[in-house]
């Protein structure tokens, strides 16, 4: 048995899919517009996720997805995962940029190396996902309904598929338009066979407060599909605003080997009215009680705590991470934005950060997520960035790097999209080194504070760290040993419900300035407290 506490996979890692192999499970999680995308981990527990890699790893596959011209909280959407005949397969979409389509993805070992996408013809809409079933193969997807009864009414459609050939077959099949009246954005569908019937399942209301999954079942793939008159299966959205977890859904089911059954749902955590750790991916039981499944029995939602009757051969991933950046590949816990970070290798004294030229910048900056409605904001000198996801409501992070050129920018930022952000830097002016903190929202930067610094030697180690918690975020400068507080300012923007979007808060390094000189990071820090 394993105890578990949820979320089961804290941070940005939503739109969660899962399936089997043997026993072990394998989960697919959406990345928007970070690289390396579309993140993978196996479980024997259902509870303790190892990283295996991600989907897309290589430049040439983010070229072939354009992920370099996507929009914030555009590029890589709710994946779905699934294994047949000794393949994985992996459907996704890919939002904005030139691309813009439903892709898939195949391997033969979740840990790569996955084929290039191959886009689908006809495949229009978002979140697809495939059922094997009976020796044939489907794919299922999402898209507005034409004309739609209400605004946002979405249908879900079907087809066959040849999953060898990447291509669909057929007629086209209506499955579902919601459960709710009046509800918008039926999507996220998952097809399963159980018990003689086929059970479809799919979020509803939005991916925000109204958030919720449903279900429906037909005797065979093509439907007619009948809604269980319960809908829907799992929801908060009636816990009302005071709610710790809100959010609730884009739930994959999976069988376990013994018979049982389990689902895997995105929730967000929430304080003060507001999350920034993202949409995190969440456990439950799941019972069959009259023919329908039945979220985490006796409860009806998602709870704090739980076990599952497995065990785990691998450790927890530690909660704390030091990382001082080895020779060799970078860690895949770094993210760049649209594409591998520009200028990013390591070395034996550290991660060497260099600001890209303007003609090959990918468009990153150290601001946050916006609405991929809102105009792009303005741009900023170009900026290479490395993230680590926020994986708790309350941590210390921070950066040792030695003091750089004085055309250089260096520092630490809190990015929630190109238009919001929080960041303390230092950098060099007329009367010496200073650090300051600064906020950027809508675009626009607004200083929370600086400390001057004065002269500072060359070659010295000087740090730089965030601290989040319940009172805000608390930005220092460390030199010669000493700790000073630049500036505390509250945390709301960095929330999506303040910047918009779908995504949650990165931490890490930016440098920006002059090309042509190297920052060196001598370390990385982030540990929870208490």
């Amino acid at each position: 048995m394993t105890v578990f506490t949820n979320p089961v996979l804290p941070g940005m890692y939503p739109d969660p899919s899962v399936c089997r192999v043997g026993d072990t499970y394998y989960l697919a999680n959406s990345s928007f517009e970070y690289f390396p995308g579309l993140p993978l981990h196996s479980s024997t527990d259902l509870v303790t996720w190892t990283p295996v890699g991600h989907a897309v790893d290589r430049p040439g596959q983010a070229a072939l997805l354009d992920l370099a011209g996507v929009p914030d909280s555009g590029g890589l959407y709710a994946p779905t995962l699934r294994h047949h005949d000794g393949v994985f397969f992996l459907a996704c979409t890919v939002v904005g940029g030139g691309a813009d389509a439903s892709f898939l993805l195949t391997a033969t070992d979740p840990a790569g190396p996955w084929s290039d996408p191959v886009f689908l013809e006809g495949a229009r809409g978002i979140d697809p996902t495939i059922f094997f079933h009976e020796g044939r193969a489907w794919w299922a997807g999402c898209r507005l309904a034409e004309p739609g009864a209400y605004p946002g009414q979405t249908e879900i459609w079907l087809r066959e598929l040849d999953p060898v050939a990447g291509r669909l077959l057929g007629q086209e099949h209506i499955l579902w338009t919601g459960a709710v009246a009046g509800a918008v954005w039926a999507e996220g569908p998952h097809l399963y066979a159980h018990d003689g019937w086929i059970y479809l399942v799919a979020a509803e209301g939005g991916t925000e407060r109204n958030h919720a999954v449903s279900v429906a079942r037909s005797r065979v793939v093509t439907g007619p599909y009948v809604g269980n008159p319960g809908n829907p299966i799992l929801s908060h959205r009636q816990l009302g605003a005071t709610a710790s977890v809100q959010n609730v859904g884009h739930a994959d089911l999976v069988e376990a080997g013994d018979g049982s059954w389990w689902a895997l749902a995105l929730g967000v955590r929430v304080r003060d009215g507001g999350h920034l750790l993202g949409r995190e991916t969440f456990l439950a039981p799941v019972g069959w009680e009259s023919g329908w499944p039945v979220v985490n029995p006796g409860a009806g939602r998602l709870g704090e705590r739980g076990s599952t009757p497995f065990t785990s051969a691998d450790a927890p991933t530690p909660a704390d991470l030091h990382d001082t950046f080895p020779p060799g590949p970078l860690a895949a816990h770094w993210l760049g934005v649209r594409g591998p970070a520009s200028g990013a290798h390591t070395a034996a004294d550290g991660l060497h950060l260099e600001s890209p030229p303007p003609a090959t910048t990918t468009g990153a900056d150290t601001g946050a997520v916006g609405s991929t409605s809102t105009p792009p904001p303005a741009p900023r000198t170009p900026t290479a960035f490395l993230g680590y996801r926020l994986r708790h409501p309350d941590l210390l992070a921070g950066i040792h790097l030695v003091l750089p050129h004085p055309g250089v920018t260096a520092g630490l930022a809190l990015r929630q999209s190109d238009g919001f952000g929080l960041r303390i830097e230092l950098a060099h002016a007329p009367a010496g080194w200073a650090v300051t903190a600064i906020a950027r929202e809508a675009g626009v930067d607004t200083v929370l504070g600086r400390m001057r610094l004065g002269h500072v030697a060359a070659g010295a180690v000087l740090g730089l760290s965030a601290e989040l918690s319940a009172a805000g975020v608390a930005f220092s400068v460390t030199v010669a040993g000493v700790t000073s507080l630049v500036a505390l300012t509250d945390a709301a923007l960095l929330t999506t419900e303040r910047a918009g979007g779908f995504v949650g808060t990165l931490v890490g390094p930016f440098v920006s300035g002059e090309p042509g000189h190297p920052v060196t990071i001598t370390a990385f820090d982030y540990a929870p407290l208490p």
